[in-house]
């Protein structure tokens, strides 16, 4: 079994660096490996060839387009069975590619994607931001789970199709904006099996701080927009919770504010909340610093989404515009 390994990049070299090196560390190594350079103003090529005698790399530079044409441009390229994505800013443990063999050995999938952690290396920020996009206390409870609510979506920091899926799909028809998530609709109608393997495990960095992890889950509730559009069955219930928390939030700061009796409740809930999240992150990561970070994380995220999405749902839904 022979694994296309195809990475978009966009101004990120040193990530692009320390993700090849987890690669050249495979247990496994029927494998090639595509840079997709989209665009970029600080270009990684010189990066990329220092990997020529470890890795049966290429390298490409295309005009920028977005990580989804991105990612097809590296499609009609692969010469493998299965055509694997990963982000820029993740890191590989070393057993992945014979975890990923194995299980399609012995549970063929036709699509897959796999979870993603926080590796030792991270800051104790990166290890928050970890905890909040996985955490059952937030939407990220959702996400790359074995008791995932409803069809499972591979995402494309961690996602896998077969030859075939590519070749009937003509893969990504979005380029931004929940891209991944309409793939995998796609790919599902099309009548091909879909499935998470658990143990395909990366070290997803994500944002480096929270400012930037803001910016990355506002775009997040956008997207949730974006794909309602296009299969409308597909907005859940379990969508629309962040924006109702960032409502509850800003209700509960205006009761504050105005010294409402209701503002007593609003608290006793927003103090519940929190200690949940730092005592199960506190257990999570070993680290009462990590475990204060992760209330900070939890509530960026969901601000961030709720605003994002309440954004969309108000322009491309109330207002009906482009």
């Amino acid at each position: 079994m022979f694994f296309s390994i195809i990475i978009p990049l966009y101004n990120r070299p040193q990530e692009i660096d320390e993700l090849l090196h987890t690669l050249t560390q495979q247990e496994y190594t029927q494998f090639e490996v595509l840079i997709i350079e989209d665009g970029s103003t600080t270009d990684a090529r010189g990066i990329v060839e220092s990997y020529s005698d470890k890795l049966d790399i290429s390298y490409y530079f295309k005009e920028n387009a977005g990580q989804g044409f991105a990612r097809n441009y590296g499609f009609e390229r692969a010469k493998g069975d299965y055509f694997i994505v990963f982000d820029s800013d993740c890191l590989i443990p070393k057993n992945y590619l014979e975890t990923v063999k194995n299980s399609l050995l012995n549970n063929h999938l036709d699509a897959f994607g796999g979870p993603d952690a926080a590796h030792e290396s991270f800051t104790p920020t990166q290890k928050a931001i970890s905890y909040s996009m996985t955490s059952p206390f937030t939407t990220g409870g959702i996400r790359g789970n074995k008791k995932h609510i409803g069809t499972f979506h591979p995402r494309s920091f961690n996602m896998g199709i077969s030859r075939e899926v590519w070749e009937k799909s003509h893969g990504f028809i979005l380029t931004r904006l929940g891209e991944d998530i309409e793939f995998s609709i796609r790919i599902h109608s099309l009548g091909f099996k879909i499935g998470l393997i658990a143990d395909a495990i990366v070290y997803h960095k994500r944002r480096t701080d929270f400012p930037q992890f803001f910016k990355q889950l506002h775009f997040f509730g956008r997207a949730r927009i974006n794909i309602y559009k296009h299969f409308p069955s597909e907005l859940k219930m379990v969508h629309f919770f962040p924006a109702l928390f960032t409502l509850f939030l800003a209700a509960s700061i205006v009761l504050n504010l105005v010294k409402s009796p209701l503002a007593e409740l609003c608290n006793v809930f927003l103090a519940i909340y929190i200690l949940l999240i730092f005592f199960h992150s506190w257990s999570t990561n070993k680290s009462a610093k990590v475990a204060f970070l992760s209330i900070i994380a939890a509530f960026v995220q969901l601000t961030a989404y709720g605003l994002g999405f309440l954004q969309d749902f108000w322009k491309r839904i109330i207002l009906k515009q482009g």
